[in-house]
């Protein structure tokens, strides 16, 4: 079983001010303003999604317009959810099949899809997820809408193109005929004193991050994975899950994607200006 890494940091550990909380994200002012409601059926059209991963009180109203947009569209049977490897901890790749213990409850990891996706660059690797917050944060969320969600995590410390394309291609063989989401967690462009990245003359890190971003979600809503990494590497945008958005939109359009949709995006410094920003997005693929 896996125990949190940050439950008491990102988010309460306390089921009852987490759920708070989560409510909180919804009916902020950067959020959709509105709870998700009662269980509908949907037409299950969406294939991906885009999420931010930064602490709750930063990035869930953004996160909150995802969940929102998907609960409105049907739960799937299960979700791959995969995001950066920031600690460098474990294989390039990994997924793990042991269940995760949360403050809502044990999150089931669907066992079965886990290894139909080991194969190639994918490694089965618990220290890769033990410290890793990306995916945790999600799981929050998602077991509000659904209290018996399954999913399978994947980390990336590996983002180039080429790997995110064999993780993108293999999540896409291994969920052909399943009820499945791809979720993508990750945060934008990364600026100010905080993470050395400086802010050019003219503007606050908030603008200099939107300027940024503007550029990759541009290939996001185009659909071009390739062209978001290229204008990654190209001007220096600081977004730390590039690889794992890549691999989400390349087993979404296989699965049947025609279009992305951006739900909404804001910077850490719409919540607290300072001289450093995070930006975050929320995007849907169907």
């Amino acid at each position: 079983m896996r125990e949190p890494a940050v439950a008491g940091q990102f988010y309460p550990d306390d089921p009852d001010e987490l759920s708070e909380m989560i409510e909180d994200c919804y009916k902020d002012k950067l959020g959709p303003s509105k709870l998700p409601g009662k269980p509908v059926k949907g037409p299950r059209s969406i294939k991906g999604l885009v999420v931010p991963h930064a602490g709750l009180p930063y990035s869930g109203p953004c996160a909150a317009h995802a969940y929102i947009e998907l609960f409105k569209d049907g739960m799937p049977d299960t979700f791959i959810i995969l995001g950066p490897n920031h600690h460098g901890v474990g294989a390039g790749v990994a997924t793990m099949t042991e269940d995760w213990d949360m403050p809502f409850g044990k999150a089931i990891v669907d066992r079965q899809l886990a290894k139909l996706l080991v194969k190639g660059v994918v490694k089965v690797d618990d220290m890769a997820h033990r410290y890793e917050h990306s995916v945790e944060v999600q799981i929050p969320f998602l077991q509000r809408l659904k209290k018996d969600m399954k999913f399978v995590p994947i980390t990336m410390a590996m983002q180039d193109f080429a790997t995110a394309k064999e993780v993108g291609e293999t999540m896409a063989q291994a969920v052909a005929g399943r009820d499945v989401v791809i979720i993508a967690a990750s945060d934008f462009s990364h600026v100010g004193s905080n993470f050395s990245v400086p802010v050019p003359a003219g503007k606050n890190a908030g603008q200099y991050a939107a300027s940024q971003d503007d550029i990759a979600i541009k290939e996001i809503l185009a659909l071009n994975p390739q062209g978001m990494v290229e204008k990654v590497r190209k001007h220096g945008i600081t977004m730390c899950g590039f690889g794992p958005v890549a691999a989400m939109m390349i087993c979404a359009q296989k699965m049947g994607a025609t279009k992305a949709k951006l739900l909404k995006y804001y910077s850490s410094y719409d919540v607290m200006p300072a001289t450093s920003a995070v930006g975050y997005a929320a995007i849907v693929l169907d």
